[in-house]
């Protein structure tokens, strides 16, 4: 999921609700007897704490292509037909079939020190003994073509590919605590150093993504980078572009140990023992449950988020709170409306990671339910609060999701923001699968909880950053959102805003439909 969310400038903003008599689930009874069952059921009986267990302790990290992968989508189909829904995993392409294994990282000259880091994700493992050498900093050349002569230094060494950072305290530290001048004299000195490991990078005549390739073919035994985000302890735990070395990121503490060391001719050696598994390839799924409907069974609510993660933590917040929070909610209709008007359909989407495969081949593979779904309610931003929904370009979406909405006791929704008409989502979650085949799908963005440097992605998104009782409101407000569009007597209108025109005077295009990514890349 990326990690921000994009609002029009030409919307106009409404602010729903601004009154909760309490900050616990004892509010005033509604007008709707429904409304009512579903609060209660939710603040009686959750078991959004047994799902996260399950999902995010128990299973753990889900990237696509792993054993962990295919273990969430069958714990999520079983759960599903326990709970009485109709579910299966639906096979829609091919992954690099990877189990990470154990990593151990140690630095033994010149002295010995365990060191922080992990594998990135699909990394060849190493032998089984583990590799031992010196770790190089990446040669620096005026030119591609001396950086091709320098690349033989890299030979049978590990190399450094991200640049130093002067200081491992986070910006907010030294805005407090340094005087004026200290705090202006390092932000000088990152900033020429950040500018100094551009140029090296553009002088070798390879993108940083691109080089880890180049310095396998030259003969390195392992390549060393460190994605901090500027949090202490956070680092953002991607792929590797290497297929025979292993890549390893390590902490901001202990590259910059190697770092300084390096620089300063001290040559010293670390010994990396990866113990991944190459499983060749494995089959991609979407989990798919369904609660069918009475009078409009061949017309659908999706509720929806994806299942997969990055696996440098157990994808807590990205997006383990989306998958338990649309259980709950799907649970909590499955209790108190036992036979809706159209069917529930809960899309638990795959891949969504490498560029939405999931959603998109859910799209791609059923045409037939294109103008039978009635809305797409996804949930892919995080811990907090639902505080943000957009229009996302449907000229009546302020009609019905505002009426929806009424439904909604102001203390489920009194920090929402509903921005009319929004404009069509490209990209950054599931939603934009459906948007861009004119299906009205909306995106129900949460409060940061610092969620952009802290858990996005990172080595530290894990259960403990859940923060229950907001993500107990959402499933409240999420259920009574879907109870509502399933009961609607008609389907809603999916009338389409005239897009802005653009600078050189063409009109903005409705976002085009993207194929899934069906087989990895080599």
């Amino acid at each position: 999921m990326k990690k921000s969310l994009h609002f029009s400038k030409y919307s106009r903003v409404i602010v729903v609700g601004l009154f909760c008599v309490s900050s616990t689930f004892l509010c005033a009874q509604t007008k709707d007897k429904v409304v009512d069952q579903i609060i209660e059921e939710a603040t009686e009986h959750s078991q959004l704490e047994n799902y996260a267990f399950e999902l995010i302790d128990v299973i753990g990290p889900r990237l696509v292509g792993t054993p962990q992968m295919k273990q969430a989508h069958d714990w999520v189909k079983n759960s599903y037909i326990g709970l009485g829904f109709e579910a299966r995993n639906e096979a829609y392409g091919t992954w690099k079939a990877w189990d990470r294994g154990v990593t151990t990282i140690a630095m033994t000259s010149p002295r010995i020190q365990s060191l922080e880091g992990r594998q990135l994700a699909w990394s060849p493992a190493t032998v089984k003994k583990g590799i031992e050498a010196e770790v190089v900093v990446l040669p620096e050349a005026t030119t591609a073509a001396e950086f091709k002569e320098l690349l033989k230094q890299v030979k049978g060494k590990f190399v450094l590919i991200s640049k130093n950072t002067i200081s491992g305290r986070p910006d907010h530290q030294w805005k407090e605590y340094a005087t004026p001048e200290s705090y202006e004299k390092y932000k000088k000195e990152q900033a020429e150093v950040d500018g100094a490991w551009a140029k090296r990078i553009s002088n070798t005549g390879h993108s940083l993504k691109e080089l880890p390739k180049v310095l396998e073919s030259a003969g390195a035994v392992g390549v060393l980078m460190s994605y901090w985000t500027g949090i202490m302890g956070a680092n953002r735990v991607f792929g590797a572009e290497t297929t025979r070395i292993p890549t390893v990121d390590l902490s901001v503490e202990d590259y910059g140990l190697l770092y300084r060391l390096a620089e300063k001719g001290q040559k010293p050696r670390i010994h990396v023992q990866a113990d991944s598994k190459d499983l060749g390839t494995t089959e991609t799924y979407n989990t798919i449950a369904e609660l069918k409907g009475s009078e409009k069974a061949d017309e659908y609510v999706v509720l929806s988020a994806h299942l997969d993660s990055w696996d440098g933590a157990t994808g807590a917040t990205d997006n383990g709170t989306g998958i338990i929070t649309i259980m709950e909610a799907a649970r909590i209709l499955k209790k108190v409306l036992p036979n809706p008007k159209r069917t529930i359909l809960i899309g638990n989407w795959g891949s969504e990671e490498q560029g939405l495969n999931g959603s998109r081949a859910f799209v791609a593979d059923h045409p037939e339910l294109h103008d039978k779904i009635q809305v797409v309610l996804n949930q892919d931003s995080g811990t907090g609060r639902i505080v943000n929904l957009s229009g996302q370009g449907f000229l009546n979406s302020y009609a019905f999701l505002g009426d929806w909405l009424q439904a909604v006791p102001e203390a489920y929704k009194s920090d929402l923001k509903t921005t009319f008409l929004g404009s069509p989502s490209s990209s950054g979650s599931d939603h934009s699968s459906f948007v861009s085949v004119g299906i009205p799908a909306f995106m129900l963005g949460s409060l940061n909880w610092g969620y952009g440097g802290y858990t996005w992605h990172t080595n530290r998104d894990t259960y403990d950053k859940i923060v229950f009782d907001d993500i107990r409101s959402n499933a409240i407000l999420i259920a009574i959102l879907a109870y509502k569009a399933s009961e609607a007597d008609e389907m809603v209108s999916r009338e389409k805003i005239e897009l802005p025109l653009q600078k050189n005077g063409d009109r903005e295009s409705w976002p085009e439909v993207k194929q899934p990514q069906r087989i990895a890349p080599k």
